[in-house]
C-alpha cells in the first residue's frame, strides 16, 4: 500500500498558482484538477519540483450530461517518494487538450488511445491517429452514446476472397433480462410457485412422495469358506476324489502296507 505524502497538496497548490481548480482524496488516491490550458506547466512542476518522474497512464472518462463531457486523467508516479497521484482536466468534443509529449514521449501513444476511444484531440501531438481500432473505423467506442452493436461488422467473403465490412444486422432484437437477486423475487410467477402458497382447509393437497425402503448401509461380514477335510477341496467332485488318493511319494503311516492279522 502506498502511503499518503504528507504536505504534498499544501506545497503543490501554491506552486501551480491559479492553475489549481480542486483536490480530492478518496480511497487513498489523490486527484488534483487543473485548468486545461495550464496542464503542461502543472505537469512540469510535478515532474521537476516534486519528483514525479513517470507518466504511467492517461485515462479518459465520459459524462454525456456535462457541458464538458470528457475527463482526461494523467496518472503520475514518483519512484523516489513512492507516491502516486493523478492530474485531471476536462474538455468537450471540440476543444483540444494540450499534449504532454514534450515532457514524456510515451504520452504520444497514450494520447492516441484516448483519441481513438473517446475522440478527444490533443494539440501538439505530431502523430494523432487511431491506434486500437481498425482502419476506417467509424465513431468512438468508449463514448456512452456509442451503440453496443457498433455501426458495421466484418466477415470473410468467399465470393471476393477477402474480409469485407457490412452494416450490422441483428437476427433478433435485444432481450430484456431480469437481473433481480434470487432472494428478492421476480414480478412474475414461475411454474411451481403455486406449491409455496398455503392451501385453504379441506383443499386438496398434493400426495406425499412415496417413501423408499430403508437400506442398512452396514452389511454383515461374509461367511468365510472353509474345508473341514482334505477330501473337500471346494473345486468339485473330480478334485475331491483325487484328493482321497495317496501319493506314492507320501510317507506311509505306521502299520500301513503289512498284511492284516500280522503285527511286527
Amino acid at each position: 500500500m502506498i502511503r499518503a505524502r504528507e504536505g504534498f497538496v499544501d506545497a503543490y497548490r501554491p506552486a501551480i498558482g491559479d492553475a489549481f481548480v480542486a483536490s480530492r482524496e478518496h480511497v487513498d488516491e489523490l486527484t488534483i484538477t487543473v485548468k486545461r490550458d495550464q496542464l503542461v506547466e502543472a505537469c512540469r512542476i510535478a515532474r521537476d519540483k516534486f519528483g514525479y518522474q513517470q507518466l504511467m497512464e492517461i485515462a479518459g472518462v465520459d459524462y454525456p450530461e456535462r457541458p464538458e463531457r470528457f475527463e482526461v486523467n494523467y496518472h503520475l508516479l514518483s519512484v523516489t517518494e513512492n507516491h502516486r497521484f493523478r492530474i485531471k482536466v476536462t474538455t468537450d468534443e471540440d476543444t483540444p487538450v494540450p499534449s504532454v509529449t514534450s515532457l514524456w514521449p510515451v504520452a504520444g501513444w497514450l494520447e492516441r488511445e484516448v483519441f481513438d476511444l473517446y475522440g478527444v484531440t490533443f494539440a501538439g501531438n505530431a502523430d494523432l491517429r487511431r491506434i486500437l481500432t481498425d482502419y476506417g473505423f467509424e465513431g468512438y467506442p468508449l463514448r456512452k452514446d456509442f451503440p453496443q452493436t457498433g455501426y458495421v461488422e466484418l466477415r470473410y467473403s468467399e465470393a471476393e476472397k477477402r474480409v469485407i465490412y457490412e452494416p450490422v444486422e441483428l437476427p433478433q432484437d435485444f432481450r430484456n433480462f431480469d437481473f433481480l437477486m434470487p432472494w428478492e423475487g421476480a414480478e412474475y410467477r414461475l411454474p411451481g410457485d403455486e406449491k409455496a402458497v398455503g392451501q385453504a382447509p379441506g383443499a386438496p393437497s398434493p400426495a406425499p412422495a412415496p417413501s423408499a425402503p430403508k437400506v442398512d448401509a452396514k452389511a454383515p461380514p461374509a461367511q468365510p469358506k472353509t474345508t473341514d477335510t482334505a477330501a473337500k477341496t471346494g473345486a468339485g467332485a473330480k478334485a475331491n476324489k483325487a484328493a482321497t488318493k495317496k501319493s506314492k511319494a507320501a510317507p506311509k503311516a505306521k502299520g500301513e502296507g503289512q498284511p492284516k492279522g500280522k503285527k511286527s
